[in-house]
């Protein structure tokens, strides 16, 4: 069994995970109603007659009158509140250990992400043995691509025009 202050390190190591997620500024020691209402929602505290509504509320109750914010320490005390509220007709003290219990070695879920397609037409699209023509030239035999030199022309210096017959004639003709 964990001791209480390894239990309160636990718990703060998922405040503090759950304080910078999805905020690239944030350091750790502030978190957001959203972020609150993410974990509550992920650790399963919005259940048994606890709803969002309640999860808002108290987090209205224990931030200060201007913050939008809550500290650790707020938090604390926004989870006792919430204890309560989830685990009704069961003592404070137990309350408050089954709700820290939920919380703790939590970590913030991914959920509703976009990935990558490929299926249907994107392999065939990105298959580059099926290429033509001046596409095909941008490509070698393996698939991987040239860079610039598959996509310019790379010039030669000389002056002339590309496909010129007549190249380096030009000094005799004028020396007549």
């Amino acid at each position: 069994m964990f001791s209480f202050s390894k239990m309160s390190q636990e718990l703060e190591k998922t405040f503090r995970k759950y304080a910078v997620y999805g905020i690239p500024k944030a350091t750790g020691n502030e978190m957001t109603g959203k972020n609150f209402s993410k974990l509550c929602k992920e650790c399963n505290i919005q259940e048994n007659g606890c709803t969002s509504t309640d999860v808002d509320i108290v987090f209205a109750k224990t931030k200060g009158k201007a913050a939008h914010v809550i500290t650790y320490e707020e938090f604390q005390m926004a989870l006792n509140l919430l204890s309560a509220k989830r685990f009704h007709g069961i003592p404070a003290n137990e309350a408050i250990a089954a709700i820290h219990k939920l919380v703790e070695g939590k970590e913030p879920a991914n959920i509703r992400t976009t990935k990558a397609v490929t299926a249907g037409a994107v392999d065939r699209l990105t298959n580059t043995s099926k290429y033509t023509g001046s596409h095909k030239e941008r490509f070698d035999e393996s698939g991987k691509g040239k860079g610039l030199a598959g996509r310019e022309e790379l010039t030669d210096g000389c002056g002339y025009v590309g496909a010129y017959k007549g190249e380096g004639t030009y000094d005799k003709k004028s020396k007549k």
